[in-house]
């Protein structure tokens, strides 16, 4: 009983850790200087904060407002 549970256990810790490190930031990603939803000019902070950054904060929250009421 003992084998089954810690092969559950190390599966689940190596699931937690390709799902944490598909979501970690690259901080060596470029960002985009123009939004590609509305093609305003995204603002230094946002780049620096954010690598690799498309959208700006505007059109993300949008993005992600949407994303949230289609259950993504």
């Amino acid at each position: 009983m003992a084998d089954i549970i810690d092969s559950a256990s190390e599966l689940e810790d190596l699931q937690r850790d390709a799902a944490l490190s598909m979501r970690r930031i690259n901080r060596t990603a470029v960002s985009a200087k123009h939004c590609e939803s509305c093609g305003e000019d995204i603002p230094e902070p946002r780049r620096v904060a954010v690598p690799g950054c498309r959208t700006c904060a505007s059109c993300q929250e949008e993005i992600e407002l949407k994303n949230k009421q289609r259950g993504l």
